[in-house]
């Protein structure tokens, strides 16, 4: 036997396998919408989902064939639908979380159980929460999270693509008249929201004046008789689902509202104003242009 040429040999074996060999990826760490510091030491590779919208922007950052569980109502993009459920957002099935072992749970502050949160970092989880309150937040969460599942690329791509989309809108309506509007999340109980609020910021955008801009709950409870002494000049809801506008047709009753008069009641499927994701930008499109139907009525 010739050792010398076993030892060539052996060697090149080793430093191919080196090269062929994948590099181990390199530490992660970002911090939340609640300032805590997530640290991973390479990028997640089984991510749960605990809102639909957390699963919609991970599957828009290039992260959704990472995603091993999401909450009920995960509907978009239609692969979302076959993900294992893991409860819903306001009462997540913790047994489920930890039986799909995660190595990442991305949670929502404002809907998710805070001592849920609490209790699964408790059990070793990883926990990115996730509450953006403007665009440059919805951009900002993209990012974050596209860093978290190592698909940068991808979500750099998407962040520019919304961020686009948003500066064309504020171009185009940015010196538009005001006008005073109601927008309805819930119907029972009846449910706005205030001026920090994601959606406001669409409305403003938009040239819009949130009437209960400024009460201090994010998701203030109203009296329909408020709504009906605020009298705004437009009413949009979001409705019981994406094409049943049964929540806006209802105030039709009230024919001495301006609203109702200049038949300024209008629908947008809540998917696209109500989710804090990339397609909130499609949203904020459709409401510009009913706020400019109303506008455009005030002549009549």
């Amino acid at each position: 036997m010739n050792f010398k040429t076993l030892g060539r040999s052996s060697a090149l074996l080793v430093a191919t396998l080196l090269c062929t060999a994948p590099a181990l990826a390199d530490p992660v760490s970002v911090t939340d919408d609640d300032g805590h510091e997530i640290r991973l030491e390479q990028p997640a590779e089984r991510i749960v989902s605990l809102a639909p919208h957390i699963t919609e922007v991970l599957f828009a950052v290039g992260a959704g064939d990472k995603l091993v569980g999401a909450t009920q109502h995960s509907d978009f993009p239609p692969e979302a639908e076959m993900l294992p459920r893991v409860g819903g957002y306001s009462r997540i099935d913790m047994e489920r979380v930890v039986q799909l072992d995660p190595d990442l749970v991305v949670a929502w502050r404002s809907g998710n159980s805070q001592s849920q949160i609490e209790h699964l970092r408790e059990l070793g989880f990883h926990v990115y929460v996730s509450e953006p309150r403007s665009f440059d937040g919805v951009s900002a969460s993209m990012r974050r999270m596209a860093q978290l599942a190592g698909t940068e690329t991808q979500g750099d791509e998407a962040v520019r693509s919304f961020e686009e989309a948003i500066d064309t809108l504020r171009q185009d309506y940015a010196e538009r008249d005001p006008v005073r509007l109601f927008y309805q999340v819930w119907e029972q109980p009846l449910m706005t929201v205030n001026d920090d609020h994601l959606i406001s910021e669409a409305i403003r955008l938009c040239g819009g004046v949130n009437v209960f801009g400024h009460l201090d709950r994010l998701v203030p409870r109203m009296d329909r008789e408020a709504v009906i002494e605020a009298d705004p000049e437009v009413i949009i809801g979001g409705g019981m689902g994406e094409d049943r506008p049964d929540w806006v047709i209802a105030w039709t009753q009230w024919e001495d509202m301006t609203a109702v008069q200049r038949d300024n009641l209008f629908f947008i499927p809540p998917s696209l104003l109500q989710r804090h994701t990339p397609r909130i930008a499609e949203g904020t499109r459709l409401m510009c242009e009913e706020l400019e139907r109303a506008r455009l009525r005030r002549a009549d």
